[in-house]
């Protein structure tokens, strides 16, 4: 008989009224890893649902989903109670599920669980049962039994009654797994003999029974097994799923007292998550002021500082304002945090910048933490702070990426590791990490699991697809391939483990311990906690950001070679304002490896914008963005940008928030300032309504705010379709809009990448390619993008390179720009501390001989066989085969061969005296030349580039025989024109804002150009889409204001082309990293090759090619 209909049934068993109601306390959630099947959202749903009193999540050794489900009870507090706990698993003991009564016993929960994830690696959790005595006041305990209880768990039973006598419960399911029985019977003479009262549990994996299929893939994985192979590791059945009360009590008819002691417990724990206040750092620094008196001083004294001249009076009423309610909200200590981490990284010289909405602030701008000059900008306080918003405010800053480790070991130091930890961020299983364990699982080849992760773009794709299935020779109906896909789409979503936010810091007065569990991270002298930002957010706690950003440490090292090669000296402040040739620079969409401004959509609206200020850049990086387009205001602005377009504003008061911007509202702030001066909101309900907007995909609660907002609207005089569209506008907004401040703090250093890339080309790829990875450009665009501006990039050689790339002035040059010398760290696989043996033992008239110089450095035979690949032995007068064939001698391997005598005594000598003798004679050979195709190869997949030419150059008589055009001659197509062109599939975007549409960015050896793929032609040639190396395209030119497309009518992958570059490659494609790298794989040997040793295979030449999502 159906189990909810047995609720309501007559009294043939029970009557609805002698049911006794129930309490959870045993659920694991999908935050226990691989083991539960269920969200946390779904568990307390299905609780309040089914009419259970209480639902307690107990996720193993960890309080990582607590939070998840606190957050979905808020709905259902009128019918559910919520109880925090936790399954411990001791090391020397049987699991133990423990609940805090109170906030003190959540600390000590907290500190033992800290205790436990310290001792041990990341992930992993090493407790005692004497650390659980240790730790237990106010807490209580439910001892849980093996599926089989015997002597021994009697036994452990009666010590942990000899501690926790009083606090302790031992828990009692049914499971039909054919031991219920027993598991009664010891329950039963458990509580008469010892006096231990007995709970029910269900021991909950599942919101539902249908989840069993995934609960049982999930167990698979965890085991690293097949489902054939699982046996007893599966539970029998699908029981251990959330019962109503109803279904319990019939589960255990002669035990009422069992099932009531479970509302007993759940009444005991009165401690709720929203009891943890977050107190602030205390910044006082010993000075006798207050906090909020240090923070008017050191405010008003920036501001001195930031205007010589005296402070603007806009500026000082904005400050007085912004102080005012700091004080009132008591945001003090936080601003003073900041300024402190901040105030480091400049003592430091460390390059960094504030940013987000926390830019609207002028008290930011004083205190050196934003650039954003509040005289200049329009600026929204109340998008950063507000009275009506009741959490701390957000303020993330940008350091350099490379330095950022010094910031982040500062606010340890500073703070204490008990103080300050990193928050996790959860890593979840995607589609691709989907199909491929579930795959694994059901046992499918690996060749088969890769052709299924192939047919899916992206990492938030839906899943496989069936087209491109079929293509490959799979059948998407075949059962066992149909449960695969099934299970892995219900997988898609589930945490798979914790990592570390890549810098959001909490900083905590008391112990952090006692806030959350601290475990360490993967990486050496690094903690978090086990809550990420979206818990942290709605737990109301402070977070610092501490992120990285490549493109600061790019412009600190530019500023430091301009200093140091052509005595220029300039920071972010001093750089020439408005400079007119960089704006022209831009205007002509010349932007690759520019800040924010590089990818093919903001490549595309640069000539049309024609940026010509600091402001018009900041609507550049915001334009090209979700909100705008989603809120149809993009085509409007360039309209009027343009002057194809009258501007009119509805009003007086809307032209003051809309001038700047033509008169459409691009920017979160002027949305929220429509909603103050048109519709009569206040800034803290202009806010609440731009927050209400983020979430209303989710919470569906929009309809109020709508009603609201255009009222007000239509009330104050405007009509209702510019009510509607600003309204809109709004709702795009809610897809990631920026913030007005935030596009200005990148439009800073937008310029200044642009700037040093006009006038300094030769610095700015040098500092580039110093800092990779980092942009949207692999090296190989890098470096022909500047050497198409006048930059000669020179080979690396072990007598003239350095690790990193060098600017240097070339013998009988000593004008126009310096050349760049590649340095040892392009080549894949070298690393420092082979480069700095190469440098440090360098004589003084440089390396003259390969085997000396094999002795002086000490290098490995694999160390030498990698300068050999990336041809650095040019200037010993060694071909890159004749190198490879020289160095071969030393043998193979990581360890340096045994010093031979002569070399010892040599070794003492700085110069170059040896020979190679010590081998022997070595028999002349003949070695074949290189074919141009082959070193370009060899480039490639040694230094992800070539500067002997590009791997299109090599097919450009065979494409110009059928009829391909080059890139550079698009220019002298009209528009509408037939074109076939071909090229390097580098770039692959397919926007959320896109309706399906792929962009994809072609190179050649001449340049790159931009093809249209829309959805239809997405869907026809989606394999040559996904897999090309070369792809070939036809269809129309489409010319429309300065900016050059192909529209693809036709697709045809051309990879098979470059198998004539040599015989001994193949084509293949790499999944094992992203952004996805195209290789040629190795083939046979190459037999031209002498016969008297094996020959050198030729190596991976791998394309780096960036897939957008």
């Amino acid at each position: 008989m159906d189990c909810l209909r047995g609720d309501v049934m007559t009294k043939k068993i029970t009557t609805k009224q002698e049911i006794p109601p129930y309490a959870e306390l045993h659920v694991s959630s999908n935050f226990s890893f691989l083991r539960g099947a269920s969200h946390a959202e779904e568990l307390v749903l299905t609780a309040a649902t089914k009419g259970l009193y209480a639902i307690a999540i107990t996720d193993c050794n960890t309080l990582a989903g607590i939070v998840r489900g606190h957050t979905a009870h808020r709905n259902y507090a009128d019918r559910l109670k919520y109880v925090v706990g936790c399954r411990l698993d001791p090391m020397d003991g049987p699991s133990i599920l423990c609940y805090p009564t109170d906030r003190l016993a959540y600390g000590r929960l907290c500190q033992l669980l800290t205790l436990g994830k310290r001792r041990a690696p990341k992930g992993s959790c090493e407790i005692y049962v004497a650390d659980i005595i240790a730790h237990s006041d106010g807490l209580l305990f439910v001892a849980v039994p093996p599926q089989l209880p015997d002597e021994d768990f009697r036994n452990e039973l009666m010590d942990l009654q000899s501690h926790l006598d009083g606090k302790i419960w031992l828990a009692v399911g049914r499971f039909m797994d054919g031991f219920d029985r027993e598991r009664l019977a010891f329950s039963e003479a458990i509580e008469a003999d010892l006096g231990i009262p007995v709970v029910v549990t269900n021991d909950v994996h599942m919101h539902l029974r249908s989840r069993k299929p995934l609960q049982d893939v999930l167990t698979c994985i965890r085991h690293r097994c097949p489902i054939e192979d699982a046996g007893y590791r599966l539970f029998p059945n699908g029981e251990r799923h959330i019962k109503s009360p109803g279904e319990m009590a019939r589960l255990f008819p002669d035990h009422p007292h069992w099932l009531s002691r479970t509302v007993e417990i759940a009444d005991q724990c009165s401690f709720t998550l929203a009891e943890l206040k977050y107190e602030y750092p205390d910044e006082n620094d010993g000075s006798g002021e207050d906090t909020q008196e240090r923070l008017v001083r050191l405010t008003w004294e920036g501001a001195a500082r930031r205007y010589p001249d005296g402070i603007p009076d806009k500026v000082r009423k904005l400050l007085k304002a912004e102080l005012k309610l700091i004080d009132e909200l008591g945001y003090a200590s936080y601003f003073l945090t900041v300024h402190d981490i901040v105030a480091f990284a400049r003592s430091k010289g460390i390059l960094c910048q504030g940013r987000g909405s926390a830019a609207n602030s002028s008290v930011c701008f004083c205190l050196y933490v934003t650039s954003v000059d509040p005289n200049e900008v329009e600026l929204l306080f109340s998008r950063f702070i507000s009275n009506a918003r009741d959490e701390p405010p957000d303020i993330d800053v940008d350091f350099e990426h490379e330095r950022r480790e010094e910031v982040i070991q500062y606010i340890y130091e500073r703070y204490g590791r008990d103080r300050a930890g990193l928050t996790a961020t959860v890593i979840s299983y995607r589609s691709r990490s989907a199909i491929r364990d579930v795959g694994k699982v059901f046992g499918l080849s690996e060749d088969t699991i890769v052709k299924l992760t192939k047919t899916i773009w992206g990492s938030s794709s839906k899943g496989a697809h069936d087209q491109m299935m079929r293509q490959s020779g799979i059948h998407p109906d075949e059962p066992r391939l149909k449960a695969v896909l099934n299970l892995a789409g219900e997988l898609t979503g589930f945490p798979r483990h914790l990592s570390q936010h890549v810098g959001g810091f909490v900083i905590t007065r008391g112990p952090l311990c006692e806030l959350s569990p601290i475990a360490n991270a993967a990486m050496a002298d690094r903690t978090t906690i086990e809550w990420d930002k979206d818990d942290i957010d709605a737990l109301g706690i402070l977070k610092v950001d501490v992120l990285a950003l490549g493109m600061l440490t790019c412009i600190r090292k530019s500023f430091d070679a301009l200093r140091d090669h052509k005595n220029i000296d300039h920071d972010l402040a001093s750089l020439p304002k408005e400079d007119k040739a960089t704006y022209q620079m831009l205007e002509k969409a010349d932007s690759i490896g520019t800040f924010q401004v590089e990818s093919r959509a903001q490549m595309s609206m640069l000539p049309r914008l024609k940026p010509q200020s600091i402001y018009d850049l900041t609507i550049q990086v915001a334009i090209v963005r979700p909100g705008p387009i989603q809120g149809g205001m993009v085509h409007p602005f360039l309209q009027r940008r343009m002057k194809r377009e009258k501007v009119d504003y509805p009003s007086k008061e809307l032209e003051a928030v809309l001038k700047r911007t033509c008169g459409v509202p691009l920017f979160q702030e002027q949305a929220m300032q429509i909603a103050i001066v048109a519709a009569g909101y206040s800034g803290g309900e202009a806010d609440n309504l731009r927050r209400a907007m983020a979430t209303f995909k989710r919470t569906g609660t929009i309809g109020e705010h709508r009603d609201k907002f255009i009222n007000g609207m239509l009330k104050n005089g405007y009509d209702m379709d510019f009510a509607e569209r600003c309204f809109k506008q709004i709702e795009g907004f809610a897809d990631y809009g920026f913030p007005e401040s935030h596009a200005a703090s990148f439009a800073i250093l937008a310029y200044a990448s642009s700037w040093l890339k006009c006038h300094h080309p030769d610095v700015f790829l040098c500092a580039l390619l110093n800092s990779q990875p980092m942009g949207f450009y692999a090296p190989a665009q890098l470096v022909a993008d500047a050497k198409n501006h006048g930059v000669r990039v020179l080979a690396i050689d072990i007598n003239h390179s350095f690790w990193d790339n060098r600017l240097e002035r070339e013998l009988g040059r000593h004008g126009g720009y310096h050349s760049v010398r590649l340095g040892f760290r392009q080549i894949r696989g070298f690393g420092v501390l082979d480069a700095l043996a190469v440098m440090n033992n360098k004589p003084s008239g440089g390396y003259q001989d390969v085997y000396l110089m094999a002795r002086q450095t000490g290098l490995s035979p694999a160390a030498l066989e990698k300068l050999a690949e990336a041809d650095a032995f040019g200037s010993l007068g060694l071909s890159r085969r004749e190198a490879l064939w020289t160095v071969r001698r030393f043998g193979k391997g990581r360890k340096a061969p045994a010093v031979l005598p002569l070399f010892e005594a040599a070794q003492n000598f700085n110069h170059n005296m040896g020979v190679s003798a010590e081998f022997g004679a070595e028999a002349p050979v003949n070695l074949p030349i290189m074919a141009p195709g082959e070193e370009i190869i060899e480039d490639y997949a040694s230094l992800r580039l070539s500067l002997k030419g590009h791997p299109m150059s090599m097919l450009r008589d065979a494409l110009t025989a059928a009829g391909i055009c080059r890139a550079s001659d698009l220019s002298n197509l009209r528009d509408g024109d037939p074109v076939s062109h071909a090229g390097l599939a580098i770039v692959r975007q397919r926007p959320g804002t896109s309706s399906g549409v792929v962009f994809i960015t072609l190179e050649d050896e001449t340049g790159i150009a931009n093809l249209v793929v829309w959805n239809k032609m997405m869907e026809k040639y989606r394999r040559e889409v996904m897999t090309a190396t070369v792809l070939g395209v036809s269809g129309r030119l489409q010319r429309e204001d300065g900016v050059t497309h192909i529209i693809a009518d036709k697709l045809v992958d051309l990879t098979g082309m470059l198998q004539g570059l040599t015989e001994t490659a193949e084509i293949a494609r790499s999944n094992n990293t992203h952004p996805r790298n195209l290789r040629w794989a190795n083939g046979a040997d190459n037999s031209r090759q002498p016969q008297t040793s094996k020959a050198h295979d030729v190596p991976n030449l791998k394309i780096d090619s960036h897939d957008f999502h």
